[in-house]
């Protein structure tokens, strides 16, 4: 213990503690506390934090220390809204709103994140900018009563890297001025009321991986820069009014893997062939749309794809046995309620990842004649009035119980042999034979 003490003498000596880092700026301090008490009055912060906020603040809280010791921190980060109790934010009130504070009194905010701050009935309408021009991330989620055009929102935040605004109230048009936010690297803005057409200028993202536009009213022709996107992992249109044709220019976006376009007014085009040529797909959804046509063999190269929506789109024809062959690791294949004729490929019988199959409400024919097992529990086949079940099978679960059991003449003899060596075995070729072969001895032969 001795020996303890003497080397802090002697280090206290040696480097005298004279540069303490100086705390919070006051103005930023009071700022914060005027922020929390908005969001949630029913919280005494300034009891509960009354020491500088860098050093002990709420959770969501974050500074960053300068390298000149002279210099006071700041706040870079602001995250508001109980998320779980692994991220415990600052809770929001029902009666939250939201303090212009936040535009004036952060000068180095590279973070501003509300989760379920603002539910209440009451609008919180916004019409003006958000001056941070350091900010990197802006995120409100499921924030409905928050009300905002989107164009002044973003007009000063030419830093961003991500744009994620889910279920609240922006509306309006995506500005053209975001096509300048060049280290934007996701923007998802799903789940508002934005509308009007999308702007050629968000093919100058090139950093972009998420796009995300899902659930809104857009309308017009999904813009063809999209395919110059070349970084994107996540491309998501689906729920909207889209129209014209699916842009042929999306075959570039080799690092694709998820793709949803589903439920908006793509028609008479046909499947587009060009997903075969997107080698990292593992996601494609084309459901809602009236493509109408056939599933076009464009399986070969589509080896990685584990979902596949292709339900509601006016589909003829059979359903490509290649599908069985190639797709090894699907999980969900959805092509219900479409006008697929033919049988059910028993190569469907190889995917054995597969969770759900949903083929109902087709012109389906034939014998199905391999076990639900092999395919999952969810092997949906009803409202195929011309299949039958081979009643030699182990169904393992209900689903084939609603289809009625074959005839004994649709379902064919078990076939062990193939070629001459089955021939054999049939009792007429055997007759036959017995002939030819006693005649031949006859006539001496």
């Amino acid at each position: 213990m001795a020996l303890f003490f003497l080397i802090i003498a002697i280090t206290t000596t040696l480097f005298p503690l004279s540069h303490q880092q100086p705390p919070l700026d006051s103005s930023e301090q009071q700022a914060l506390y005027q922020v929390l008490h908005s969001l949630n009055p029913s919280v005494p912060w300034p009891t509960l934090f009354p020491d500088d906020l860098c050093l002990s603040a709420p959770h969501g809280v974050v500074c960053e220390y300068s390298t000149q010791p002279s210099q006071p921190p700041h706040i870079v980060e602001l995250s508001f809204g109980y998320v779980s109790d692994e991220t415990p934010n600052p809770p929001c009130s029902l009666n939250a709103t939201f303090n212009p504070l936040l535009f004036t009194s952060f000068p180095y905010l590279r973070k501003l994140f509300f989760y379920k701050c603002f539910n209440q009935t009451q609008r919180l309408t916004l019409t003006q900018a958000l001056p941070l021009p350091s900010l990197e991330e802006l995120v409100f989620i499921h924030n409905p009563s928050f009300v905002a055009p989107l164009g002044p929102f973003l007009q000063n935040l030419t830093s961003l890297r991500r744009l994620v605004l889910i279920g609240n109230g922006f509306h309006g048009q995506v500005p053209k001025q975001v096509g300048g936010f060049v280290n934007l690297e996701e923007v998802t803005l799903s789940r508002n009321s934005l509308s009007g057409e999308v702007s050629e200028s968000l093919g100058l993202l090139k950093e972009l991986k998420v796009l995300d536009l899902s659930q809104n009213r857009f309308e017009g022709c999904v813009p063809e820069s999209l395919g110059n996107l070349t970084q994107l992992l996540k491309l998501d249109l689906s729920f909207n009014g889209f129209g014209c044709r699916i842009p042929e220019s999306l075959k570039h976006l080799q690092s694709l893997e998820l793709l949803d376009l589903s439920f908006n007014r793509f028609g008479n085009f046909g499947v587009p062939l060009f997903l075969g040529e997107i080698p990292r797909l593992k996601e494609v959804y084309l459901s809602g749309n009236s493509l109408s046509g056939v599933i076009p063999e464009i399986w070969e190269n589509l080896g990685g794809v584990e979902k596949v929506g292709f339900s509601e789109m006016g589909l003829v024809g059979h359903i490509p046995p290649s599908m069985g062959v190639y797709l090894k690791k699907l999980s969900y294949l959805g092509l219900d309620n479409n006008r697929l004729d033919g049988p059910v490929p028993e190569e469907f019988g190889l995917l054995e990842f597969a969770d759900e199959i949903n083929l109902e409400n087709n012109n389906l024919s034939g014998v199905v004649s391999f076990s639900t097992k092999v395919v999952g529990q969810k092997l949906k086949l009803a409202g195929n009035t011309g299949l039958c079940v081979d009643s030699r099978i182990s169904c393992g679960s209900g689903n084939l119980d609603q289809l009625k059991p074959c005839k004994k003449t649709d379902v064919p003899d078990a076939v062990i042999f193939s070629g001459v060596s089955m021939m054999l075995f049939d009792p007429l070729v055997l007759v036959l034979v017995m002939f030819l072969g006693w005649f031949f001895v006859f006539i001496g032969f």
